[in-house]
């Protein structure tokens, strides 16, 4: 059984196009999204994913590995899948999905996310989340969150607040969902073939596609954040976690 990171990464984007080579520290946020990556334990290959040749070269440039993907790709899992099938991966193999956009990433969260599908045959998707620490995550719609059962499989994720509160005094943790996968390369191709889901498409998060079709995921609750750049402003706030 390899675990293999893949990455997928593409140029465009409504609210920050060329994302992936913006710089952060002086690097390109994708080159920090890989050093990251090949620093974690038990990885055998940390591969990038791209429909996009400015990408492709950048990644090359600094000594990285990349794929050419197609530009259709319906979402960052469905891109994963082809990368996967492009690197012949067997059906057993496990395939970690770290969003090209969260350049802190820890290391061990890849270790964490792959976990559940190395103790557990049934296990075939499993993913991370952090116990919210700023209040204001809670309510912003950019922060997914999720809620899960005491097997620690998901209820679901949403951009709204779960739970809900009904009195106001009522005391509980919100967990934003960090967007980080692990699946067998088997489980990634039943994922592509699975038609959008009305969730999916409502929320725009392509987990929820797996779980109206019936399908698991676990959740890993861990101690590493992972913040996102969705906007150039987030860039600031990346380089200096203080503000």
């Amino acid at each position: 059984m390899k675990i293999v990171v893949i990455i997928p990464s593409r140029y465009g984007s409504t609210r920050f196009e060329g994302k992936p080579l913006a710089l952060i520290s002086g690097k390109p946020m994708i080159q920090c999204v890989y050093e990251r990556a090949v620093q974690a334990e038990m990885v055998d290959e940390v591969v990038v994913a791209t429909d996009d040749r400015r990408i492709f070269s950048a990644v090359t440039g600094f000594g990285g590995k990349a794929i050419m993907t197609a530009a259709e790709n319906r979402s960052g899992t469905d891109r994963v899948a082809e990368a996967a099938e492009r690197m012949n991966l067997s059906e057993n193999d496990i395939v970690v999905n770290i969003q090209g956009d969260q350049p802190r990433i820890h290391p061990s969260c890849i270790r964490e996310v792959s976990v559940p599908l190395i103790d557990h045959s049934d296990i075939q998707m499993s993913t991370l989340a952090f116990k919210i620490i700023n209040p204001e995550e809670i309510t912003n719609p950019k922060d997914v969150k999720v809620t899960f059962d005491t097997r620690g499989d998901a209820l679901y994720f949403s951009r709204s607040p779960i739970p809900f509160g009904r009195d106001p005094n009522a005391v509980f943790n919100t967990h934003k969902h960090l967007g980080i996968y692990a699946y067998t390369r088997g489980f990634l191709d039943v994922f592509r073939s699975l038609p959008d889901g009305t969730l999916e498409n409502i929320e725009k998060l392509e987990q929820l596609r797996a779980m109206e079709y019936g399908y698991r995921i676990r959740v890993v609750v861990t101690e590493h954040d992972s913040p996102e750049v969705d906007v150039p402003e987030d860039i600031q706030r990346i380089q200096n976690p203080q503000i």
